[in-house]
């Protein structure tokens, strides 16, 4: 099992996600493209493609001109059946690539927000894997509009896409399920400026919105990663190889 994994920005964390492709014994193809990392042209020789979050919107490409060749990727996988998972800015840049727009500055979600399964969402393989209704750490100010292709899988009162699919399993969700609790709390010591401008009393009321949502989110975004993971079909197997989380 050959993964492609494309990080958009540093301490991105494969998180619960990397977990769920060591159980796998996936061999992770890490690409960093905004270090300069060339991205491939097409899905061939890779069995999945994950997209990570990052702090540039999913239209930011006079800064980031990798960004338009990224979406058209998502799509290229998705259009041949490979199993594609888009996290937070991954899930904007997967509907981009499938036809729906970008909204900036459109919604603002940070820490652990209450997430519910739409009736498709709870007959989904992958989403109902956490439950009808669960907790999940966000962190955007973005949304996107459905692509016309779109299934719609999860929403909640402040965004009403948090999660769709796109074919057999092209994966967007905007959420950070990928975000153990272990994750959070080292992104409050590596975001620690940019958490107190966006939320003045997080860090000092950490403990208690980790003790209350924490253990809930972590075992849904596990739940969900090991769903995805399952979705991989593999094509040609190689000789097994460790996977390399970065």
């Amino acid at each position: 099992m050959r993964v492609l994994v494309v990080e958009n920005m540093p301490h991105s964390k494969l998180g619960q996600v990397g977990v769920a492709l060591g159980e796998a014994g996936a061999d992770i193809d890490l690409r960093r493209p905004y270090e300069g990392a060339a991205l491939p042209d097409d899905a061939a020789g890779f069995d999945a493609l994950v997209v990570f979050g990052g702090e540039q919107s999913a239209v930011d490409d006079e800064l980031h001109p990798y960004l338009p060749a990224l979406a058209r990727l998502m799509r290229v996988f998705t259009e041949a059946g490979k199993a594609v998972l888009g996290i937070c800015l991954g899930s904007q840049l997967l509907a981009r690539g499938h036809g729906g727009e970008n909204l900036l500055n459109r919604t603002r979600e940070f820490g652990w927000h209450t997430v519910s399964l739409t009736d498709q969402g709870r007959a989904d393989p992958v989403l109902s894997a956490a439950g009808e209704v669960f907790p999940i750490f966000q962190w955007h100010s973005d949304t996107f509009t459905l692509p016309d292709s779109a299934v719609h899988l999860a929403e909640n009162p402040a965004v009403a896409h948090q999660a769709f699919r796109v074919g057999r399993a092209g994966y967007g969700m905007q959420f950070h399920f990928e975000a153990s609790t272990e994750v959070v709390t080292e992104w409050n010591d590596i975001f620690r400026h940019q958490i107190v401008e966006r939320d003045g009393q997080w860090l000092a009321d950490y403990a208690k919105h980790a003790a209350a949502d924490g253990p809930a989110a972590d075992a849904a975004g596990l739940a969900l990663a090991r769903a995805w993971v399952k979705q991989i079909r593999v094509e040609a197997e190689d000789v097994p190889r460790k996977a390399i989380a970065g």
